[in-house]
């Protein structure tokens, strides 16, 4: 029987083993998509107790914890850190099979030296070890960044945010790795939110161009990406339910934007009209700077109306959706292609049964002007776990060029989430290693470093032209 989570954790063969340990491991690390907050690398933020690191607003953590039939005041109500720590544990030792299992134990040995198991009977062992060393300088914001060897970190940003922690990151001479803004407009697409309109006036104000037409919004937009590009962003996201494709005229789209001013109920034909052309009018610019595009899709959100009530979005009650889409992704890349403003673009669905759509479809599109411009992104949210992972692989192995992927992204909100990066690169070389060892790919040890090392941190830094 193995070691729990020992030196070779999720590693069976020789090859495996080598890759690992003789290449990836020591990797440093992209974080081309998180959700962290700037400010608290800034303020080199320290953290008080392991609660605020662990459940502040992850809502992985949540899901699980409602699951255990946790009451929601040890989850997001008013029970103690001590009180909601506890529950966590208790509710940990049952996740046999789940990602945050391995997660949480991994982020215990790399941040804490902890290589116990954490449950209900040893939580307070645990919360009296991570606090102790949450007290240490060593784990302030900026130290576990720089003990992951974290060499870049993009986080999201609205458009209209001022960027004013960005600006002071860049300013700080102290501060050994990059953090650049990443630009996700969703709330300037979504004309059927109720909020949309006061997002505009928002952007008017922020860009200083009256915004009474598609017309003067997209100058708005491009204004706001002019500074983002002057502040070396060069990476777009968008949350799409879905992919649209359903092309109008200029004046249809201004007619759907004027009826919205007007207050009056779209149709699900012009809501989707209006966003092809948000998105094709981004997309383009995209292309002009060098942007990349990530467009993450398939998600069904807030499905719990009474929770979300209570709670607003990104809370816990999001899930799989199965829409059809990809004749309209399809098009949508083609529309860009057509007139050779398609930028390099990351895809990523939230349904696993899309990974061989999005192979067919981006090898349509790829060509000279990046090595793997368009990419199958690493297996996301629901799906960013061991078979996950493995199912995106081979996926794209089967598919496409597995050797030009640029590699796994945190998606966290949380600084101790870098651990992701270990256990995506030890499925990885597991994953490698046995088609070596089943001789369906050489012992080449020159092409093995070459993809390994490619994969987990090289093919990132030369896709998005980060420098050192």
């Amino acid at each position: 029987m193995k070691t729990f989570m020992g030196k070779n954790f999720l590693l069976t063969t020789d090859t495996a083993k080598e890759l690992f340990h003789d290449y990836a491991e020591n990797m440093p690390i992209i974080d081309y998509h998180c959700h962290i907050n700037p400010k608290e690398i800034y303020e080199d933020r320290k953290f008080e107790n392991i609660t605020q690191v662990w459940l502040g607003g992850d809502h992985y953590k949540w899901r699980q914890m409602r699951s255990n039939g946790i009451d929601e005041k040890y989850i997001t109500g008013d029970a103690t850190d001590r009180e909601k720590f506890q529950k966590w544990a208790e509710t940990l030792e049952k996740a046999i099979g789940n990602p945050l299992y391995h997660w949480s134990h991994l982020e215990l040995q790399r941040y804490f030296d902890y290589h116990g198991v954490l449950n209900g009977d040893t939580a307070e062992e645990v919360w009296n070890i991570c606090n102790a060393k949450l007290a240490e300088d060593s784990m302030t914001v900026r130290n576990i960044i720089r003990k992951s060897n974290v060499k870049v970190i993009c986080t999201t940003d609205d458009p209209i945010d001022s960027l004013e922690w960005h600006k002071k990151i860049a300013a700080d001479e102290t501060v050994d790795f990059k953090v650049y803004p990443a630009w996700r407009p969703d709330k300037a697409m979504n004309i059927e939110k109720p909020d949309f309109l006061e997002y505009v006036q928002k952007l008017a104000c922020v860009s200083g161009i009256k915004v009474d037409s598609v017309k003067s919004l997209l100058a708005a937009i491009d204004n706001r990406m002019e500074f983002f590009d002057s502040m070396k962003c060069c990476v777009s996201d968008h949350g799409l339910n879905y992919v649209v494709y359903q092309p109008a005229s200029e004046e249809a789209v201004e007619a759907i934007f004027q009826k919205k001013v007007r207050g009056e109920k779209l149709t699900q034909l012009e809501v989707d009209q209006y966003k092809t052309a948000f998105m094709i009018h981004v997309g383009r610019e995209y292309h002009r700077r060098g942007w990349v595009m990530q467009m993450h899709y398939g998600c069904k959100r807030d499905n719990n109306t009474f929770r979300y009530n209570q709670l607003g979005p990104d809370t816990g009650y999001d899930s799989i959706n199965n829409d059809a889409t990809a004749a309209q992704l399809a098009d949508f890349l083609n529309a860009l292609s057509t007139t050779n403003e398609l930028p390099k673009t990351i895809l990523y669905s939230l349904n696993p049964a899309d990974n061989e759509i999005i192979g067919t479809i981006m090898g349509c599109f790829q060509d000279s002007e990046a090595v793997g411009k368009i990419q199958h992104g690493s297996a996301w949210w629901f799906n960013d776990n061991k078979s996950g992972m493995i199912n995106q692989m081979v996926s794209l192995g089967n598919l496409g060029l597995l050797g030009n992927f640029v590699g796994m992204l945190t998606d966290s909100r949380s600084f101790l989430s870098y651990t992701r990066h270990e256990y995506f690169r030890r499925i990885l070389c597991e994953l490698v290693g046995g088609w070596v060892e089943n001789g369906e790919y050489p012992y080449d040890k020159k092409a093995l470093k070459n993809i390994i090392e490619g994969i987990s941190y090289n093919n990132a830094k030369a896709y998005f032209n980060f420098k050192d």
